[in-house]
């Protein structure tokens, strides 16, 4: 019997499941990786997921190769195809292949009808493994972020002293909000030039016909990210001697021109699996007992909940809810996405600048994409469908199982409130407080009516009377229903009519996206 290893574009780690089931014969064990042209036009994804993606594969490839691994490396215009042929060349009878993340790519390749056996080997690309996280939600009444973290904390011993947390608090987060008033000295980000492997995938994009649609929104150059397990190990380390002791409070910040803050930019090698994620939480930890002199407990801990907390739980809650979970529209909003998603040419300076942003390197932070992006979607009625098949295209840490839960649960709150205790909707005042970039737009950040009133003040009161009967029921909603209750109602028909006519000047005539919504397909650049 000859067993094979398909390596997919997010697994790309020796230690990954599939390739150490044949570490001790891997000198005899056939490996291939595939680029699917077909696939890669899904979506319009943004260029630089493009480049790294594929530049990550190749890279990996070489590594193997170097360590002795058989290595097939193809570009195609499918799966199936070559991986036939290459079953057929090898003579393999058996395909080991690490169980996806995202469900759609699981469900396509137990369809391809592939002359050999098919095995998953269970996925050790998370701190949690998925029957560790079901086991836990099925003996709770309520699936509570906090609650999963405090429980991630004492199980796997990280920031704990003996039962209790190091500090005698879990959660420090109060501590972390500050606004970006006064001179603020930012440190600089770790970038890379590009080597000859990925300068011939930049290239290759460029130049296809295949990726018009991207190469019409998105920018290739420069390509800065890193696209080795060394490189991703470099902004580790980098971030946790330049970044981490000041990470937490201005984590929430926003500040014109500045694209990574004190960020860590650890989501896309996580993601592609240059990293796990336990030695990153590790590195951490262990950073602050040696400096903890000189360092802040909040920094750190606001840290590690980012991804023991929160990346652990999206993917958990992906696992726990199902298919139709995407599906979900609890507010039934149905607006198509503004143009200016794409273009990023909208007066709105807010959405102007991050749109920008992420034009331009497929990045913005956690804030960015919750409190300006998602929330003006949300308040302005968008299709969180629509909504979320753009923040599949557009970002280059994007993939099915972290997409859905962001945009549809945390983002739109469309699951009603399944994994979210509120919905995340807000006027211009926070963006105002968080960022300086109410200074230099058109609009009055503290005026919803009259010529220079701020969308995101109108839309948040039409929001809040249009789904006032939903929203009365949610707790956390009842001081700005309150609120809601004082404006008289002659100005609230102003502000109502203020937001018909934004729809009315602003719907889309041109959507780059598939007509069917592409959630619960196949994330192509992944693979």
């Amino acid at each position: 019997m000859t067993t094979g290893v398909w390596v997919l574009g997010d697994q790309l780690w020796a230690g990954q499941s599939a390739l150490q089931s044949c570490a001790n014969q891997h000198k005899q064990t056939p490996v291939i990786f595939i680029e699917s042209l077909s696939h890669a036009q899904e979506l319009p994804y943004h260029l630089q997921k493009l480049v790294l993606v594929w530049s990550a594969m190749r890279h990996f490839a070489e590594e193997l190769r170097d360590c002795g691994w058989s290595i097939t490396y193809t570009q195609a215009e499918n799966f199936k195809t070559p991986l036939i042929d290459w079953i057929q060349q090898h003579q393999i009878t058996q395909l080991c292949v690490m169980t996806p993340t995202d469900r759609p790519f699981y469900k396509l390749i137990q369809k391809l009808d592939l002359p050999c056996k098919v095995t998953f080997t269970p996925s050790n690309r998370f701190v949690w493994s998925d029957e560790e996280f079901k086991q836990w939600a099925s003996s709770r009444k309520r699936l509570m972020m906090e609650d999963f973290y405090r429980e991630g904390r004492r199980r796997f011993d990280i920031l704990m002293v003996g039962k209790q947390p190091a500090g005698g608090k879990w959660n420090f987060d109060q501590q972390n909000r500050k606004p970006p008033k006064g001179k603020l000295t930012l440190p600089e980000a770790l970038w890379f030039e590009p080597d000859q492997i990925t300068q011939d995938v930049i290239n290759w994009v460029k130049q296809s016909t295949a990726f018009k649609d991207s190469q019409e929104y998105w920018q290739v150059e420069p390509f800065r990210w890193g696209v080795t397990r060394k490189q991703a190990l470099q902004v580790l380390e980098f971030f946790i001697q330049t970044r981490l002791s000041n990470f937490g409070p201005y984590q929430d910040a926003m500040v014109t021109g500045e694209q990574t803050m004190w960020h860590a930019m650890l989501s896309p090698y996580l993601n592609l699996g240059l990293l796990h994620p336990l030695e990153v939480l590790r590195a951490a930890e262990q950073a602050y007992y040696e400096n903890q002199s000189e360092w802040e407990l909040n920094s750190v801990e606001g840290f590690i909940r980012q991804i023991l907390g929160w990346r652990e739980y999206m993917h958990g809650i992906y696992i726990h809810m199902g298919e139709e979970y995407p599906n979900h529209n609890w507010f039934n909003h149905t607006h198509p996405l503004p143009a200016f998603y794409w273009t990023g040419e909208t007066q709105m300076n807010c959405l102007h600048q991050v749109l920008s942003q992420v034009k331009e390197i497929g990045y913005a932070h956690h804030i960015q994409r919750l409190m300006v992006l998602n929330n003006f979607a949300l308040i302005a009625g968008i299709s969180p469908q629509e909504l979320e098949d753009w923040f599949h295209a557009a970002f280059i840490d994007a993939y099915d199982w972290v997409m859905q839960t962001n945009v549809i649960g945390m983002g739109q709150f469309a699951d009603g409130g399944m994994m979210s205790s509120k919905p995340y909707a807000a006027s211009a005042n926070y963006i105002n407080n968080m960022s300086d970039y109410c200074k230099h737009c058109v609009y009055n950040p503290h005026r919803r009516t009259g010529e220079q009133a701020c969308p995101f003040n109108f839309f948040y009161w039409d929001f809040l009377a249009r789904h006032y009967n939903r929203l009365k029921n949610q707790q956390r909603m009842s001081l700005s229903l309150r609120n809601l209750e004082r404006i008289p109602s002659e100005e609230m028909q102003t502000i109502r009519q203020l937001a018909s006519d934004w729809h009315a000047r602003h719907t889309a005539t041109e959507y780059p996206l598939p007509s069917t919504p592409h959630h619960g397909q196949v994330d192509p650049t992944a693979k």
